[in-house]
């Protein structure tokens, strides 16, 4: 006679079939004829547990059996040990792979946030537990883990198959360099064979629009530039630098044989909206670097320049929206000189055409649109990245 409440004390403490059915408390004998002891064992378990279900008895309720059942049902602590690991290796992905796999979600914040706080919740509940790890829970835990690596492969895959989006490697993996820009083994990104200079930001911030002289400057230096316009950031108290002077870019385009431009520019009056993308790239890029901040720029997929202003709006006060100096910056940037020109956007202006000339794959600025002074400083720029 099989002992039933020894089988099922020894599940519960970890033990497999094959184990359990040589315990001689056990009490199994097979039958030649029955196999693998375990096996055997195994399946009249099951169907000893059938029947118990169908016909429930007053000896059904022993500790030993009442544990091997809550164990194998889906309680708060077996569903933490599945979805634990699963939200954890997603968002270990998705750092380390932010596109394609952070795409749907970011591994910072939400990613990260979630896994934190179902552990936080499994440790509370495992505090209070009788019994904090078995096999079942063991198994549970390994298919979390198998779960999270799949999904986020085919969150990747459909993302790259689908949609074209480029594989690209953590912000930790992007090295400092001049002006404020960093760059890393990065794909190149181009439209046409030429490398893409792409802008995010909004016109009612005054660090976008203090940078978009810079950035207006530099594509005026590889060809011509149609659709920019004036304008002045918000003029509420609560932004810094009300009304500082701006290019609008959100509808620029550029002629050129070496750069290309895109833009994502939030317009409206709304004051602390964020724009939109358009396509995986601009997605990817925004997703993976720029820390949830404007203004971002990207130059040639390779170069990217994130968590500060391009140009500090401060330089840029004198000229703002009160003192009516749009035109003076504006007069300033064109002929490259003048206090805003020299004090405020030669130097990030600069910095910006250099590494646009290196992702053009130029060996110098002296075919671009600049003075001869400037190019002078640009190609020293171009010698340091």
């Amino acid at each position: 006679m099989v002992d039933w409440d020894r089988v099922g004390e020894l599940r519960s403490k970890g033990w497999d079939w094959d184990e359990i059915a040589e315990d001689p408390k056990v009490g199994f004998h097979p039958d030649a004829s029955a196999g693998e002891p375990g096996r055997a064992l195994r399946a009249l378990y099951h169907r000893q547990r059938s029947r118990r279900d169908r016909h429930p008895s007053a000896s059904d309720s022993t500790p030993a059996k009442k544990a091997v059942i809550t164990e194998r049902r889906w309680t708060p602590i077996r569903l933490l040990y599945l979805f634990v690991p699963f939200v954890g290796f997603w968002a270990l992905l998705a750092y380390l792979i932010p596109s394609p796999i952070g795409l749907l979600l970011p591994a910072i914040p939400w990613l990260g946030l979630a896994t934190a706080v179902l552990a936080i919740v499994l440790i509370y509940l495992l505090l209070r537990a009788d019994k904090r790890w078995t096999k079942v829970y063991r198994t549970t835990l390994i298919g979390g883990i198998a779960l999270g690596i799949v999904f986020a492969g085919m969150v990747g895959l459909v993302a790259t198959l689908a949609f074209g989006c480029p594989a690209l490697p953590p912000a930790s993996s992007l090295s400092s360099g001049g002006g404020g820009w960093a760059s890393g083994p990065l794909p190149k990104w181009q439209t046409n064979g030429v490398a893409v200079t792409y802008f995010y930001g909004a016109t009612w911030c005054p660090y976008c629009s203090a940078s978009s002289w810079a950035v207006w400057k530099a594509l005026t230096a590889f060809g011509s530039v149609s659709g920019a316009q004036g304008g002045y950031s918000y003029t509420g108290n609560h932004e810094p630098y009300p009304g500082t002077p701006e290019m609008i870019l959100a509808n620029a385009g550029l002629t050129s044989n070496h750069a290309t431009f895109q833009v994502s520019e939030y317009v409206y009056g709304s004051d602390g909206i964020f724009p939109t993308t358009s396509n995986c790239y601009q997605s990817a890029y925004v997703t993976a670097y720029s820390g949830g901040s404007i203004p971002f720029v990207v130059v040639g997929g390779q170069y990217v320049h994130a968590g500060s202003s391009v140009v500090d709006p401060a330089s840029l006060a004198t000229w703002n929206q009160a003192a009516n100096g749009w035109s003076t910056v504006y007069g300033s940037v064109s002929n490259e000189t003048g206090s805003p020109w020299t004090s405020a956007v030669e130097t990030p202006a600069c910095w910006m055409i250099a590494y646009m000339a290196k992702a053009a794959g130029l060996s110098n600025a002296n075919s671009l649109n600049l003075k001869q002074s400037t190019i002078l400083t640009v190609n020293g720029y171009m010698n340091q990245i």
